[in-house]
């Protein structure tokens, strides 16, 4: 199955509801979001900097990954980040197809 690293910054709103309900219910409610996509939690970090937290998560497709992002940005309590990830072997197979490309003034 996919992963997909989604990184969230939290609303103020996003904000207080850690704050009264604790980080743990974040973690909780991302592992149902994805359940709820045919998907499933596979790591959640909360952390300083230019995110407020980081998580991987498995999920069938890319319109799960999207459907989940669309939920949890209209809530309102963070917007996301969704980065698609790659295996390494996902990446042998890439550098073995041949890609027509001609750049910019050539």
């Amino acid at each position: 199955m996919p992963k997909y690293l989604i990184e969230a910054s939290y609303t103020l709103d996003g904000v207080k509801g850690v704050q009264s309900a604790g980080g743990t219910s974040r973690r909780d409610a991302v592992a149902k979001a994805a359940e709820s996509a045919g998907g499933r939690l596979e790591t959640f970090y909360f952390a300083f900097g230019d995110h407020d937290v980081y998580t991987i998560v498995d999920l069938p497709d890319n319109e799960s990954a999207a459907a989940v992002a669309l939920g949890v940005n209209a809530a309102g309590g963070a917007t996301v980040r969704t980065v698609v990830l790659l295996t390494p072997e996902e990446v042998d197979a890439a550098a073995k197809r041949s890609v027509s490309y001609r750049p910019p003034g050539a």
